[in-house]
């Protein structure tokens, strides 16, 4: 679980404790539900990483609502995939490949609802570029109407693991990955996907760097 998960629920016990001891023990179940809900929304699963070469898998929980090829502001054609996380997803966010992080930008802006297509620009983001797999890819943890906190633990030359747990967004929210246009799809939009665990989509691989990685996967069985 999320360390957030115990501070509301510990807090949200204590409260209805101090309710129901001072006023009647029937007011004491709101706070209690509420204790319960934060506890199970902080959960932070366990999850088998895909480890086949090239493989790009899902940063967060959620259901796919758009896959697209789209234009960056310098001029590239980059292939756009959309996950929306419910309050009932895990937030829990997860690094889609194994690399290096050379950008942390976090941008301010709106809390436009996270299916709407203008949140992808306008709402409050924080925009990651990871360098890895000879490749680079941008993800967005992006905000919704009732997430109003974003969180991200790695720093700008910090290498991460495939699948490795980065931070979370809170409370419903919208998290995009873009990639280079030449990669193979592996979802489309309707389909549920888990982080860490769903494979988006493959890269292609550059010759010395999928033949590395086939060595070293040999090596490991």
């Amino acid at each position: 679980m999320v360390r957030d998960g115990y501070y509301y629920g510990i807090a949200l016990v204590a409260a209805g404790v101090l309710l129901g001891w001072f006023t009647k023990p029937v007011w004491a179940v709101v706070p209690f539900l509420l204790a319960f809900f934060f506890l199970w929304f902080f959960r932070d699963p366990e999850r088998a990483i895909p480890q086949e070469p090239g493989a790009l898998v899902s940063p967060a929980d959620g259901k796919v609502t758009d896959v697209a090829r789209v234009t960056t502001a310098e001029g590239a054609q980059m292939m756009r995939i959309s996950i929306f996380l419910s309050v009932f997803d895990v937030h829990v966010n997860r690094s889609p490949i194994a690399g290096t992080v050379r950008d942390v930008r976090y941008q301010r802006g709106k809390f436009l609802d996270a299916r709407s297509p203008d949140c992808a620009e306008q709402n409050e983001q924080n925009i990651v570029a990871v360098e890895g797999e000879g490749r680079t890819i941008v993800f967005k943890q992006i905000a919704g109407l009732l997430a109003r906190r974003i969180v991200f633990n790695p720093k700008i030359g910090d290498q991460l693991k495939r699948g490795e747990r980065v931070g979370l967004i809170k409370f419903g929210s919208r998290t995009d990955v873009l990639f280079d246009a030449d990669a193979r799809l592996n979802v489309k939009v309707g389909d549920r996907v888990k982080g860490g665990s769903s494979i988006l989509a493959y890269l292609p691989q550059h010759p010395v760097l999928a033949t590395a990685e086939s060595s070293a996967a040999e090596r490991a069985h």
